[in-house]
């Protein structure tokens, strides 16, 4: 492109000044009363040589084409025996018969087609998401955007077809009707959930089969937002408030079988630990008849401050030193002397009658 505009503005200025200097030496010829005698001057002191490098300039300018790497060329001739090529010109330095031959320039780089309800984001001014119904009868619109390419091989074809329409007469209509025909196969609830990943799949696929037949490569469609009625979002709102009051509720209750368990568990360790000190006790008793004494004198009150011990004992423990600080100061027990024992004998006399 940068090569045709410099050889066309090449062109034009040389021209232009080819005519300015017929101009000039016609005036002066005029003011000469020459005129006459100045048309054959003027072919000779123009020269022929000036002449034929402008028709030169103006032939290369008109026959030489420049394609850009992210473009092709479908070229029309009246010379072929179609009124065209079959193969496309790619990129670089390309030449045509000029006024017989003409190149119509078409892209091969990835295009995006955005359509969505901003106005500012898609080619058409004002809401243009896509409406579409769902299988239960709820209406949706979506925002999408279609990212496809033109087959190289195939633009010839494309030529034939859309000429230069193909966005407003193929990609736009179809890619549309595909997007209601595949949502008008999930409900409402699938549409809003994670089924919208299968939704935007089968998007793909359908697509990706029907621009091929056309000659159009897709890359991508990508579903860009879905939007409900303002019904249905309100009663969707309502149903997750419903939804999150019975998660709550389910918590809580949660909490308190587990709070319950947890003190059932309790109690039921405790009862066995109970059960075990009652067995260990048992087992002790079989061995030593005294731990019975033991517990029962733990078991005594604090308030008892009388002690019993076996009879043969060699001391009784005072009480005040078992608590101090109770009685004051401790009271040293008096000993106990053993009395001996007194034998009295008495002699009986038996007496006669």
């Amino acid at each position: 492109m940068l090569l045709n505009n410099t050889l066309q503005a090449i062109t034009y200025i040389l021209w232009a000044g080819f005519g300015l200097l017929i101009l000039i030496y016609t005036v002066t010829a005029a003011n000469r009363r020459t005129l006459g005698l100045a048309i054959p001057g003027l072919i000779v002191r123009a020269g022929f040589s000036s002449l034929a490098a402008l028709l030169i300039i103006t032939y290369v300018n008109a026959s030489a084409a420049y394609i850009e790497p992210q473009e092709v060329g479908v070229v029309l001739s009246t010379i072929a025996p179609d009124g065209y090529y079959d193969r496309p010109l790619r990129s670089g330095l390309r030449w045509v018969v000029p006024m017989l031959e003409q190149i119509k320039r078409y892209p091969i780089s990835w295009q995006t087609y955005t359509m969505a309800a901003s106005p500012n984001e898609g080619q058409k001014v004002g809401d243009d998401s896509i409406k579409a119904r769902t299988s239960d009868g709820q209406e949706v619109a979506l925002d999408c955007s279609l990212i496809f390419q033109l087959d190289p091989d195939q633009v010839m074809r494309i030529h034939i077809d859309w000429q230069g329409r193909y966005i407003e007469d193929f990609v736009r209509p179809v890619t549309r009707g595909i997007v209601r025909s595949i949502v008008s196969q999930y409900t409402a609830d699938e549409v809003n959930s994670g089924k919208r990943t299968d939704l935007e799949r089968d998007i793909n696929r359908q697509l990706r089969e029907t621009f091929q037949d056309k000659g159009f490569n897709v890359d991508r469609f990508i579903l860009r937002n879905v939007a409900f009625s303002s019904e249905y979002a309100n009663s969707i709102e309502m149903k997750q408030v419903a939804l999150q009051e019975i998660i709550q509720t389910d918590h809580q209750a949660d909490q308190a079988r587990r709070r319950a368990q947890g003190e059932a568990d309790a109690v039921l360790i405790k009862a066995k630990a109970d059960a075990e000190a009652i067995r260990l006790t048992a087992d002790a008793l079989k061995q030593n008849k005294d731990v019975l004494t033991y517990e029962y004198i733990n078991k005594l009150s604090p308030n008892v401050r009388v002690m019993l011990v076996p009879n043969n004992a060699p001391y009784i423990l005072p009480l005040n030193d078992l608590n101090p600080g109770d009685l004051g100061t401790p009271t040293p027990s008096p000993s106990i002397t053993r009395t001996p024992t007194i034998t009295a004998t008495r002699t009986i006399t038996p007496t006669g009658r």
